[in-house]
Formats: C-alpha cells, sequence, structure tokens
C-alpha cells in the first residue's frame, strides 16, 4: 500500500490540485490598484475592512524584536503604504455618501494604547520604535526650569544677600588677623631700618620750596642772556617785609580811622577822641 506523500506526488493528484487553485483564482476577486476605480459603496467598505486586517497581521508580526532591522523596516514600510491605502478607501466612501471614518473612526493605537507616534505622518510600530535612529526621535527634551515671579525672588531675600552674616563662618575674621598681622611687622621693620628718629629724615627728605638749583641757572641764563650765575641757594627778599608787630600796628590804625569816620561829628569830637 502506498504512503500518502506518494499518493500526493502522482501526476492525477497534481493536476487536481492545480484545477482547485486555479478555480479559487478565477473566483477570488483582486482589489483595484485605485480607490477612485470603485464606485460600489459595499465593495469599498469590504476593501476598506480587507485592508484593516492586512494592517492588524502585520502590526502583529513587527512586534517581534528577533526579525531583523531591515525585516522590521520593511513591515513598518508596508503599514505605512497600507495607512495611506486606507485613507483613499475612506476618502471614497465619503465621496459616494458613506461616514466619515476620518472624522468618527477611532485614533490607530499601538499594542500598550497609546497614540502611535511619528513623524510628518510616517508612524513606527512595535519593534520599529527601538531601531538606531528612531529611539532619538521619541525621546522628548526636559521642560524648562518654571520662573519665579519677583514676589518669589523677594520672599528668599534674607540678611546673607546683604552680607550681614559674611563672618558668622569663621573663615574671613582670622584671614585678616593674619593680614593685619603682617602689615604691622613690615611698618616696624621700616621703622627701625630709617633710625630711631624718623622726624630728621623725613626732614631732609622734605624740598625746599625756595632753593635755586643750578640747571634752573642755567637755563635763565642762556633764556635771558644774563652774565652772572647766583651762587646762593636760599631766596633773597628784594623788598623789606613787616613784622607781626608793624602789620599789628597797621590794622589797629585802619580801625581807629573807620571809627573816626563813623562817629566823628565834627573837629571837636575827633580832638575829644584824639586826646
Amino acid at each position: 500500500m502506498a504512503r500518502n506523500a506518494e499518493k500526493a506526488m502522482t501526476t492525477l493528484a497534481r493536476w487536481r490540485a492545480a484545477q482547485v487553485h486555479g478555480k479559487d483564482s478565477h473566483d477570488k476577486e483582486r482589489r483595484p490598484y485605485l480607490a477612485t476605480e470603485c464606485t460600489d459603496l459595499r465593495k469599498c467598505e469590504k476593501w476598506r475592512i480587507q485592508i484593516i486586517r492586512e494592517i492588524a497581521r502585520k502590526v502583529s508580526q513587527i512586534q517581534n524584536a528577533g526579525l531583523g532591522e531591515f525585516r522590521i523596516r520593511d513591515l513598518n514600510d508596508d503599514i505605512n503604504k497600507l495607512i495611506r491605502e486606507k485613507g483613499h478607501w475612506e476618502a471614497q466612501i465619503k465621496e459616494l455618501g458613506g461616514p466619515d471614518y476620518a472624522r468618527v473612526g477611532p485614533r490607530m493605537l499601538d499594542h500598550e494604547g497609546r497614540e502611535v507616534p511619528g513623524n510628518r505622518g510616517y508612524k513606527y510600530f512595535g519593534a520599529a520604535k527601538d531601531l538606531p535612529g528612531v529611539r532619538e526621535l521619541f525621546e522628548q527634551e526636559p521642560p524648562p526650569p518654571p520662573r519665579k515671579t519677583r514676589g518669589e525672588l523677594m520672599r528668599e531675600i534674607d540678611a546673607d544677600y546683604y552680607g550681614y552674616r559674611d563672618d558668622d563662618d569663621g573663615i574671613l575674621i582670622p584671614i585678616e588677623e593674619r593680614e593685619e598681622k603682617a602689615a604691622i611687622e613690615n611698618a616696624v621693620n621700616r621703622w627701625k631700618q630709617r633710625g630711631d628718629n624718623p622726624n630728621d629724615e623725613q626732614e631732609n627728605e622734605e624740598e625746599d620750596l625756595y632753593a635755586v638749583h643750578e640747571s634752573d641757572d642755567e637755563e635763565n641764563q642762556s633764556n635771558n642772556g644774563a652774565s652772572n650765575v647766583a651762587e646762593s641757594s636760599k631766596f633773597v627778599a628784594h623788598v623789606s617785609v613787616p613784622s607781626q608787630d608793624e602789620i599789628k600796628q597797621a590794622l589797629l590804625l585802619r580801625k581807629k580811622q573807620e571809627l573816626l569816620e563813623r562817629y566823628a561829628a565834627g573837629d571837636g569830637g575827633v580832638d575829644s577822641l584824639e586826646q
């Protein structure tokens, strides 16, 4: 008795299988390439449902991350093509008087119930979201820190803001004491180097304002054409300078003259005041 595998390889069995498949291919209707070629509303609904089933099948396949990067990318491209085709059939259904699925239809969700993310109409499903270069598209930047209002900023201002508690940490005072001690030591060393009586040195260092230098005399001689050079280094007064007593006496006489001019009534009054 022949086995089932051998029976299937016989010529009659192969001819019968070809007849069955050929009959099914003739009975099976092919979906139009363009949605606008179909003018029957019922057939448009049929093709839309068929596309949705294909999308669901491919979405379930793309969840498997072990398919490989190239296979996952191909599946994701096929799903996006089917989604665009479904949109064309929905527009044709609306044109024929059917429901508007773009408005009342459900949103495209992933297996976790969240809306499928994408960029400019192209969406990523399942394992395609974890592909290199795609993961960065879904990483959201952290939100900027909220800006504080003027009132909130003023509530945080205390004594530390104005520097009233700078010495409480105990860091600044030791530094200031060390610098002060070093400054005092430097001043004492300079005083000891000058000697016990620094006033003499200070007096010697003071410049004589009335001194006549030889360089100045030479310049004056060259400019004025003078023949003699002043040998004295001190200032010489060429007019008589009044003393302190003479100045007081002159002020007293001036004051007396003013009183005479103010209160004297005549010559008699003047003579009485002079006496």
